[in-house]
This record gives C-alpha cells, structure tokens and sequence, in this order.
C-alpha cells in the first residue's frame, strides 16, 4: 500500500508569471516516486486515493499528502515538489490563473487552460465528471411547473432561491440568471453552507423553491432533487483533471491517468462521496479501491 508522506509543504512566494504548458517531457520511470496530493474535502481525498492506488498498480512508488488546504497552499506545493500530483477542477483552475475568461463550456475551458497552466506544471485528460455549481429543484417542483432547463424557471416566478451569501453577486448566480436567462423576480436567501444541509433543509422543506447545490452532492439523491439543464453554458464546467508537476510527466503516468479520467462519472462520485460522507462512513481508500476494482483499472 501507498505510504502518506509527512514531510512539510514549501511556500513560495509567487507563481511562475510564464503562459507556457510544458510538452514534449521525456518519459519517466514507472518505478520513480510520485507524490499525490488532495484539497481539504472528502471527495478530494476520494480522487487522489484513486491516483494513488491506480499508479502504484502500475509499478510507480507512490506517497501521499492528502488535506492540504486551498490552491493558495497546493499550487506552491506542486511548484516546489513537495507534492507532484493532484486531483483538480478545470474551471476552478482557469479561474485561478485567469478570473477575467469567459471560457465556459468543457472544449473551452481545457482549450483555455493549455494556454493559461504556467510553465512548469501541466494538464492531463478531463473527466466526464464534474463537481460544479448547480440551480436545483425538488422533483415535485420540477415535475408541476415542466421544470428541464435553468430558463424554464421564468414559470416558476416568483420564487426563492437560496444560496451561499455570495452567490446574489456571482456571475453565474443572480446576475447571470438574469441576463442570460431572463429570470428577474426572485428573492434571495443567504444560506452559509455552500449547499450543505442547510440548504438542502430549506429546499426540501420549501423554505425556498430553488438552491444552488452542488453536483456531486449525495443530497441529489437521497432526497430525489433534480439537477436543472443549463443549455447556454451560464455555469462554467469544473471536470475534474490531473494537475501536476511537469517534472514527473511520462507517457506511462498520463496513461494511468487518463484511464481513470475517462472511466470517471459524475454518478460516480456522487456514489463516492455517498460511501465516504453517508452513513457507511467508508474510508476514502477502501471507496477508491473498490471504485477502481468494478472498473477493471486493478491488475
């Protein structure tokens, strides 16, 4: 099994101003180290077990340094090589480097990203899989008012919507609901959990008609929620997409990589985070495994 690593995280003081994506790196030995590393949540965690597991099934030395914070603590850790490797969200990732890009759609955000990744790290494969802002229903809101896309809530008008306090300023939320989908009477309620309980409560309970939640979240199905279209791309994707240092690229380490990234669904990690976050309580390494064992990605 994978050790976890427990040698510090380097700071640095800034990331590498340089557009460029590294290509054309020689390949590396399987049997090289490979240091994989996660954000502070379960799913997360979830994904780099998966990184972890899958490469050292292929004959790389893997270690791991899980729950390391925010990108303001991993993008220097990948940059100084205190961790090599780790599970990222294409748009999320633009939006660091470039908050100004109107990218949205999957093609444009990873066309995007090609030119926006500074020199030295680089950009496998994106998934299917997304873990992304998402306005959300009730089945039976949805079924009443013939509720598929984000523009069919103009019949629901007026209504509530509940978000985190952000969101009434965000382009994709209050603003971008009405001018891209001409949704104009609503009222906002602040909800502080970022599409936790909470938020899923007052849905539920009809406290408010509508919520932004995320996804991936297990709420969607264990209470029956519908995930409403977004046909003009008003939230931008967040696929999710090895990120890592350049100096540990190899044709074998890509190839593992993109295995999983095209295997990978949204359903999946819902399923995961459901495992992991539910009441099984699952360790993030034994969802991983058994994610990867149903996928025949384990010799």
């Amino acid at each position: 099994m994978f050790k976890a690593k427990n040698r510090g995280v380097g700071v640095v003081g800034a990331i590498a101003t340089s557009l460029v994506v590294l290509t054309g790196c020689a390949s590396a030995d399987p049997a090289e180290e490979v240091v994989v590393g996660s954000f502070a949540f379960p799913e997360s965690e979830i994904l780099g077990n998966i990184y972890a597991l899958a490469l050292e099934n292929a004959g790389f030395e893997v270690e791991t340094q899980f729950n390391l914070g925010p990108r303001q603590t991993t993008v220097p850790a990948l940059e100084d090589g205190s961790i090599d490797l780790m599970p990222e969200y294409n748009g999320n990732l633009l939006f660091f480097y470039d908050t100004e890009n109107e990218a949205r759609s999957t093609s444009e955000v990873d066309a995007a990203l090609e030119t926006n990744v500074p020199e030295g790290f680089q950009v496998l494969n994106s998934s299917p899989a997304q873990d992304k802002d998402a306005y959300v229903v009730t089945q039976a809101t949805a079924d009443e008012f013939d509720l598929v896309t984000i523009g069919d809530l103009s019949r629901l008008e007026p209504f509530s919507l509940g978000a985190n306090p952000q969101f009434a300023e965000l382009p994709y939320g209050l603003p971008g609901l009405a001018s891209v989908y001409g949704v104009t009477d609503v009222t906002f309620v602040p909800i502080e959990d970022f599409g936790g309980p909470d938020t899923v409560k007052a849905l539920v309970d009809d406290a408010v008609q509508v919520a932004d939640i995320y996804t991936t979240s297990p709420a969607l199905t264990a209470e029956n929620l519908v995930v409403l279209e977004d046909p003009e791309n008003l939230i931008a994707s967040q696929n999710v997409i090895p990120l890592l240092n350049s100096d540990i690229y190899s044709d074998e380490l890509a190839a593992v990589l993109n295995e999983i990234s095209a295997a990978l669904s949204t359903e999946d990690l819902i399923e995961l985070r459901t495992r992991v976050e539910g009441d099984e309580k699952a360790q993030a390494s034994t969802a991983a495994q058994d994610w990867l064992e149903a996928e025949g990605l384990l010799d």
